[in-house]
This record gives structure tokens, C-alpha cells and sequence, in this order.
């Protein structure tokens, strides 16, 4: 599946999980919704009606009592318009279910209405005392036994009410459950969803990202962390970065071995070039003149420059390309350094600079090293830190002991190299900004064969420096290296003094 197929299904089903919980919900809502409607349209409309009956029938007992008073054509006819609406109220019972209510009061209504006929014509014929005795014996009972009626109904219906809204409640809290399951649930499939798709992105470009800086950092042979026969971009990606490894190991292979023939082969030219400058210098060829001994002398400097441009050029290809030897044999340290410090005390006095070596308590009588290439690391830290160190300033070489190492801290007070070019400066040909300081140019190949030198022997080497203040290099070196050829895949075997 692709990045995008994945994406787009990831994102399809992050939306059907969310919009699950508004479904439930939703059907949840629409339940209790009905059941309100029900309740409403239902025990709250009986609880009225039979609100609206007694009231109705004390209506018809007021207008009874009137009539005996006023004993009018209208008032009776009021009286059996009061006495309707009851009846019609009373039938409307029977529409929630409250059969036996409403015959009661029907039948009592019944009893009233030829009742109340019989009290209105006794009324206008003057026997007052007859219409009392049916108000009082048929009416007035009936009136309110059909009023006593309504009571067990009111307690029904305030029953009914009570287990109608206990239901409703019911049903809110498993709806609030529900949809609160629901839209956890979602949650958790939603961020499990989310997190495959972050996963299954970042985990490659992550792999990528270290695969470039790998790469960027001369590891050409890195393997990506990932499987590269996916189906997908990351899988196509992964086939070109492999691809474009193996392009590049190619060409710095082909540039280490072109370096190396090149440099190689310029070492006879220049040495017969030399040679026979050498001869012409002795007057083999004739005594020279001043001019042409200038000349010659000027041609000398040049071609031993070259010599040595092509000597360093083909020291670091033998180094990339794993055939850098270093020979290690057993020294005396403090005699090596005896060495350094007899070795630039004329250029420190020449250049009226402050030159001393520290040596600090406790560092081992012998080390095993090659000691001409561990010559040449310190030899060239020395020579860069004098070259831009100005008249009156400070060199000063530090060796200490650091558990089975030894650190060597060549330290100035020189230009200084800017904190950004920093990561650069072991790079092959690279020369800082502070050249215009340095009282000679050089090549960019010293400090690069330093590194080559002292990563064969096991050890590191560092830098830090601020503009104006000097410059500080620091090595690392394990006090005892057996003979290894230094490669990519083989380090140099570092050895306990201690066993």
C-alpha cells in the first residue's frame, strides 16, 4: 500500500471512529427524547385533565347552589352547561387508561343530570321544601362521590409519573455511560490509528535522517533501518539511497585510488627534478651564476613544497582507502617530549613566543606508539599553533594521564578559528578564515592526516577555539596500540597497560 493509500485510509477510518459516539449518542438522545414526549403527552396531560375535572365539577356545584337561589331559565342553563363540560371531561379519561375513574364519574354525572331536572321543576312550582331534599340526598352525594373518585386517580397517575421519570433518569445515565464508552472507545482507536500512521511515517524518515548523516559523515557502507522491499515511497526511497551509497563509495574509492596513483607517481618527477637541481647547486654542470643560484634555490623550495603536498596527498588516500600502517613500538614518553620541546625552542625564541611543555604527575615511563607518526600529529599542532601565534604570545603543550589514555593539549593564543567552520577543519583541503593570520600557508592536509593518525592508533582528536583568544587541540591516546591497519571496519586493537 502506499504513503498516500495509507494515509488516506488512516484518515477515513480516524473520522468513522469519531462520528461513532455522535451516533450513539444521537440514537441515545432520540430514546430519552420519547420518552419525555411520552411522559408529556401523557401522565402530565391526565394530571391536568384531571385538574380541569375538578374544578369542572365544582363548577356544577356552585351553579346547583345558584340555581336554588335565582331559580332562572338562565341560571339553569349555565348550570347544564357546567354540568356537560363535566361530562366531557370525565369521557377524556378513558384516553389515558383510566377506564374505571371515568365510569364512575359518568355514572355519578348521570344520576345528577334528572336530578338536577327534577330539583329546577319543583323549584318553579313553588316546593321548596321537595327540590332540598333531592339537593340534598341525590345531588349533592353524587357530586361528591364523583369527586371523591378523583383522588385514587390522582395517586395512579402521581405513581405512574414517579416510575415514568425514574425511567427517564434511568436512561439519561446509561445514555451518559454509552456514549461516554463510545467516545473513549473512539479515542483509543483513533490515537492507536494515529499512532500506526506516525509510526509507519516517522520511523523511516527518521531512518532516512540518519542514513543522510551517515552518509554526509563518510559512512558510505550505512544500512537503513528499515526494510528497503516495501511497496511504498518509503521503499522506493530506500532503494535509491542504497543505490546512491554504493554510487558514492564507487567514486571515493576511485578518488582515493586516483589520488594515490597521482600522488604516487608525481614522487619520481619531482625527485629527479630535485636531483638534478641538486647537481646544478654543486656545479656539476658548471659554476651558476648569482642569478641563476636564485633561481635554482626558488625552484628547490618549490619542487620540496610539491614533494611534500604529494607525500601528505598520498598518506591520507593510504588512510581512506584502510591501508594506513602504523608500526608501534615501545618509547620512553618523556624523552619524546624532550624531543618536541628541544625541536621548536628555535622557532619560539625566533618568534619571541612563550613556549613550554607541562607534564603532569603520575604519566606512564613508556608508552607504545609509532613514534614518527605520533611526531608528525604533534609536530604539525605545534607548527599550526606557532604559525598563528603573533610575537609575544603563548604555546603550550599539556600531557596528562587519563585512565589507560593520555591527553595531549596543544593550546595558543593565537587568531583563533570562528565556532562555525569548527566541524571543518579536519576536512581534507579546508582552511579557515584565520589564514590571513598565519605567518605561512599551508595546504588544508595536516590537521586531515592528524585525524587519519590518531583514529588508527585508537584514540581522538578534538578542537574548540574562539576568535581572539587561541585554539585548543586535544588528544586521546591509548598508552598501549598493537599493529593493526586502520579501516572502516576494523579499529586498532587497544591494549591494557595494566595486563
Amino acid at each position: 500500500m502506499t504513503l498516500r493509500s495509507r494515509l488516506a485510509l488512516g484518515l477515513v477510518i480516524i473520522a468513522a471512529v469519531l462520528v461513532v459516539p455522535l451516533v450513539v449518542a444521537r440514537s441515545s438522545m432520540q430514546d430519552l427524547h420519547g420518552q419525555v414526549r411520552s411522559l408529556r403527552e401523557g401522565e402530565f396531560q391526565a394530571s391536568l385533565l384531571l385538574g380541569r375535572l375538578r374544578d369542572a365539577l365544582s363548577d356544577v356545584r356552585a351553579r346547583e347552589v345558584a340555581l336554588g337561589i335565582v331559580q332562572s331559565d338562565a341560571v339553569h342553563e349555565e348550570f347544564r352547561s357546567a354540568l356537560r363540560h363535566a361530562e366531557i371531561l370525565a369521557d377524556s379519561l378513558d384516553s389515558f387508561q383510566l377506564h374505571s375513574a371515568s365510569g364512575r364519574i359518568r355514572r355519578d354525572l348521570a344520576t345528577v343530570r334528572p336530578a338536577s331536572e327534577e330539583e329546577y321543576i319543583a323549584m318553579r312550582a313553588g316546593r321548596g321544601a321537595q327540590a332540598d331534599s333531592i339537593s340534598r340526598e341525590t345531588i349533592g352525594p353524587a357530586l361528591r362521590d364523583a369527586d371523591l373518585a378523583l383522588s385514587p386517580v390522582e395517586q395512579v397517575l402521581r405513581a405512574r409519573t414517579t416510575a415514568r421519570v425514574l425511567e427517564a433518569e434511568s436512561a439519561l445515565s446509561k445514555a451518559e455511560r454509552v456514549s461516554l464508552v463510545a467516545l473513549i472507545v473512539a479515542l483509543v482507536l483513533a490515537g492507536a490509528i494515529a499512532f500506526w500512521l506516525t509510526r509507519s511515517i516517522s520511523g523511516p524518515v527518521t531512518a532516512l535522517e540518519e542514513g543522510m548523516r551517515a552518509v554526509a559523515d563518510g559512512e558510505l557502507g550505512h544500512a537503513l533501518a528499515y526494510r528497503t522491499d516495501r511497496r511504498d515511497e518509503f521503499g522506493r526511497l530506500a532503494i535509491s539511497f542504497r543505490e546512491m551509497s554504493r554510487q558514492l563509495a564507487e567514486l571515493d574509492k576511485l578518488k582515493a585510488e586516483f589520488v594515490s596513483i597521482a600522488s604516487h607517481e608525481l614522487k619520481t618527477p619531482i625527485n629527479v627534478i630535485l636531483g638534478y637541481i641538486q647537481l646544478m647547486q654543486e656545479g656539476i654542470y658548471g659554476q651558476l651564476t648569482e642569478k641563476q643560484q636564485q633561481v635554482t634555490e626558488t625552484i628547490s623550495l618549490q619542487a620540496h613544497t610539491l614533494a611534500r603536498l604529494a607525500s601528505q596527498l598520498l598518506d591520507v588516500s593510504r588512510f581512506e582507502a584502510g591501508g594506513g600502517r602504523i608500526e608501534p613500538r615501545r618509547i620512553q614518553f618523556s624523552v619524546m617530549l624532550d624531543e618536541l620541546e628541544r625541536t621548536f625552542h628555535v622557532l619560539a625564541v625566533q618568534r619571541q613566543i612563550d613556549f613550554r611543555i607541562v607534564r603532569r604527575d603520575a604519566l606512564p615511563e613508556t608508552v607504545v606508539w609509532d613514534p614518527e607518526r605520533i611526531n608528525e600529529v604533534t609536530g604539525n599542532l605545534l607548527s599550526n599553533a606557532f604559525k598563528f601565534t603573533q610575537l609575544g604570545g603563548i604555546v603550550e603543550l599539556t600531557a596528562s594521564p587519563s585512565e589507560n589514555s593520555i591527553l595531549i593539549t596543544v593550546r595558543d593564543t593565537g587568531a583563533g578559528i570562528p565556532e562555525p567552520q569548527l566541524p571543518h577543519v579536519f576536512e581534507k583541503f579546508y582552511q579557515a578564515d584565520n589564514q590571513r593570520a598565519a605567518s605561512a600557508k599551508g595546504t588544508g592536509l595536516g590537521l586531515a592526516i592528524a585525524k587519519e593518525i590518531v583514529e588508527a592508533h585508537g584514540g581522538r582528536i578534538h578542537c574548540e577555539s574562539s576568535v581572539g583568544t587561541g585554539t585548543i587541540f586535544t588528544l586521546s591516546l591509548p598508552v598501549i596500540v598493537r599493529e593493526r591497519r586502520r579501516s572502516s571496519a576494523q579499529q586498532p586493537h587497544v591494549t591494557d597497560p595494566s595486563a
